[in-house]
Parts: C-alpha cells; structure tokens; sequence
C-alpha cells in the first residue's frame, strides 16, 4: 500500500511516516518500480504501535525503545513495564505542575474585578519576578521552568 493508504490505515499522517522514517523509527519502506513508497502488513503494524503510543504520550525516544522490546519476542517485561511506570510518573508530574498553574490563574481571575478599571491583578502578577505561578511551582519543588521542560520533553 502506498503512504496515503498506510496515513489512513493507522491515523498516521504521511508526514509523520516520512519522519519516523527519517530518524530511523520505522525501518524504510521498500519501493515500488516507480520509487514509491510500499507499505507492507508490518509496517501498518509498527505505525498503528507508534501512533497508540503518542496517543498516551510516549517521546519518540521512548517508542523507539518500546518498538525494539516489542520486536524481541522473548524479552522480559520487566523492562516494558519500567518504562511504562516512569511515564506514569512523568506524567503525574506534569499533572501536578498544570494543577498548580491553573490554581493560580483561577485564583489570579477571582482578584480580577474585569471591570472598566484599569488596574489588573492578573496583569500585575504576570510582571512580577516572584509571582504566584513561580510560589506554586515552588512549593512542588518544580524549578520555575519546569512546564516548559515538560512541555518540550512532550514534543520529543
């Protein structure tokens, strides 16, 4: 099948297959007499595992060592299940983290009159150095850049 039939076969768009391609995800799809790429029963597989994994959150790093353990048919699982708690983690976290912003814009907007006025708590927050986000985060233990590093690791 070619890479249109294989995007709508596993919820994967092309340009996603040719990346997972690319940084060696997937192995390269063999090709047809007029170099198009063929898509075979395996590789629907492994990208239908991909996108299920990116559906729960997993970076590309971690499908790519998921993939190899899923491929080892005798692999323990002990390994598999590692990996899997550590995301857990991860994610409680990034939970943790997201709670804590939201607790404190919801109390930011509370303070807000929203009125015809000019003066604005939310704004005066958002300017200050120690503002109530960065009290939050700290009182997780999270350094004050730590959803941004969520946020990037999530995109990985």
């Amino acid at each position: 099948m070619n890479i249109g039939q294989a995007s709508k076969a596993t919820g994967v768009s092309p340009k996603m297959i040719r990346y997972y391609e690319s940084v060696g995800l997937i192995r390269p799809a063999d090709r047809t007499d007029s170099n198009y790429r063929d898509f075979g029963e395996r590789d629907v597989r492994e990208l239908q595992f991909i996108r299920r994994a990116r559906d729960l959150g997993f970076s590309v790093e971690e499908i790519g060592h998921l993939l190899l353990l899923w491929r080892d048919r005798v692999r323990p699982s002990r390994e598999v299940k590692a990996i899997a708690q550590k995301h857990v983690a991860d994610l409680d976290a990034r939970i943790g983290e997201m709670q804590a912003m939201a607790d404190a814009l919801r109390t930011l907007a509370e303070c807000c009159a929203g009125d015809d006025r000019p003066d604005c708590p939310i704004l005066k927050d958002l300017a200050e150095r120690d503002s109530g986000l960065h009290r939050a985060r700290r009182k997780l233990g999270r350094s004050p850049n730590a959803v941004s590093s969520a946020r990037a690791k999530a995109r990985s």
